[in-house]
């Protein structure tokens, strides 16, 4: 065989052979001397294509992951049990839920409403409640029901431009005759009513069975920081934090107080209409109308029984 034929010879071989042979080792690893205990497998560096494999594989983990968190859920309010006479009362805990900072806050101030109030108002807080890989309408629909389960609300009017999703449900509540506080913590300066009536846009003041909390966030925490240093009895081994959400968190206990004994505005005559519409107002995407009108009227129902209407 002519030198050329023999170089062309030993190329094919190889290139015939060590694929192989890297295949075996990489599937079934090195076959490492049987005295010596269990098969080795050698470093071997991913090509291109294995690593991207890995990479989404990986990806498809997390997303998988990130699903099952998010599908966290605290029990729906119209189907927790209802004593009689009432002794407790659920209440919709709404306002902006975007940031660490909204959603932290939103949490610790709903226990401090809990704790303050000895039992008494229990919060629903729609953060426990969304699922972010579900539709918008489904979110919202979500939101609507939890609030119109709730005996009563409370809403954070916050901010220069209040939160357009927190105005919403304020006005859903209004119209089921909801009783409801609104809480300002903010102390910048907005809406339209000049220093003689709220910091929000007017046409959120004046309903009826709704009472307004103002709390000078900085003057709270300033309070609070010196009641630290100054070691006032009760401060020792809280944060100047918790004893400032515990400050207001009492403010929204008292007005949950004056708004429970305001009498219901909606007329006796009136309810059963008014619920009806609430469910068919929204266009729920879950369950027929006949459906919706049926839950609503149950909940109109045992409202009344409690006293809420």
């Amino acid at each position: 065989m002519n030198p050329a034929m023999l170089l062309i010879s030993t190329i094919i071989t190889a290139a015939i052979t060590i694929p192989t042979a890297l295949f075996f080792t990489n599937k079934f690893g090195n076959l490492a001397n049987p005295a010596r205990g269990c098969p080795t497998k050698p470093y071997q560096k991913n090509t291109p294509l294995q690593e991207s494999i890995s990479i989404s594989a990986a990806m498809t983990e997390r997303l998988a992951d990130t699903a099952s968190v998010l599908a966290t859920h605290t029990t729906d309010p119209s189907q927790q049990e209802i004593s009689h006479p009432p002794k407790s009362y659920t209440y919709y805990h709404a306002g902006p839920l975007f940031t660490i900072a909204e959603l932290h806050t939103n949490a610790l101030l709903a226990q401090a409403i809990q704790k303050c109030s000895s039992g008494k108002f229990i919060p629903v807080l729609p953060q426990d409640l969304e699922q972010r890989d579900q539709s918008p309408h489904s979110i919202r629909d979500e939101d609507i029901r939890a609030l119109l389960s709730c005996d009563m609300a409370m809403f954070t009017y916050d901010g220069t431009e209040l939160d357009a999703g927190t105005v919403v449900e304020y006005m859903v509540a209004k119209m089921a005759d909801i009783p409801a506080v609104v809480l300002r913590t903010d102390f910048r300066g907005a809406g339209d009513q000049a220093e003689t009536g709220d910091a929000w846009n007017l046409m959120s003041s004046n309903w009826p069975r709704t009472a307004g909390v103002s709390a000078h966030a900085m003057v709270g925490y300033k309070t609070s920081l010196q009641r630290a240093q100054a070691g006032v009895e009760g401060t020792r081994g809280r944060t100047v934090g918790e004893s400032m959400i515990d400050d207001v968190a009492q403010k929204v206990v008292d007005a949950f107080e004056r708004v429970l004994n305001e009498p219901p505005r909606l007329p006796k005559e009136l309810r059963e209409c008014v619920y009806q519409w609430l469910a068919l107002m929204p266009g729920f995407k879950k369950g027929s109308d006949q459906d919706n009108v049926e839950l609503l009227a149950k909940l109109c129902k045992d409202k009344q029984s409690r006293g809420l209407l």
